[in-house]
């Protein structure tokens, strides 16, 4: 499972059970209660039964980690702490480009400005995710 921690809105993708393809899942819309939006996570987990999930680290254009990232790790840390009972790995992956890369195949589909950001956010996950996905070829478990 892949994901993309927006401040609004949190981008959801999981992939094929051959593990090739990332598919877009609904977006979870922020809550303003971190717990309340990492229980409607680790709940989504359990119920794709991913065994891995990949959070978007979002490093900045020079590949530092600034505030958005290193609020990332705070959160990617207490999901990983939430998960660790059910046995489900999580990891970072870089995911400059995503947005960017999911706002242009939207466009390119012929989605609107207010249509694309209500799924951009999915988009952006299910890019991040084929990207980690190929570039771990060997895995076959999410």
């Amino acid at each position: 499972m892949g994901i993309d921690l927006g401040t609004r809105r949190i981008g959801v993708a999981v992939s094929d059970s051959r593990g090739t393809l990332a598919s877009p899942r609904p977006t979870i819309e922020r809550s303003g209660d971190p717990d309340a939006d990492r229980a409607a996570l680790v709940e989504l987990v359990a119920e794709v039964g991913a065994r891995r999930v990949v959070v978007g680290n979002p490093l900045g254009l020079d590949g530092r980690a600034g505030p958005a990232a290193q609020a990332a790790a705070q959160e990617t840390a207490a999901l990983a702490d939430a998960l660790a009972p059910l046995g489900v790995a999580v990891e970072s992956f870089d995911e400059r480009f995503t947005t960017v890369t999911a706002e242009q195949a939207l466009a390119a589909a012929g989605r609107s400005g207010r249509r694309r950001r209500a799924v951009v956010d999915q988009a952006a996950a299910a890019v991040m995710l084929q990207a980690w996905r190929e570039g771990h070829p060997e895995v076959r478990d999410d």
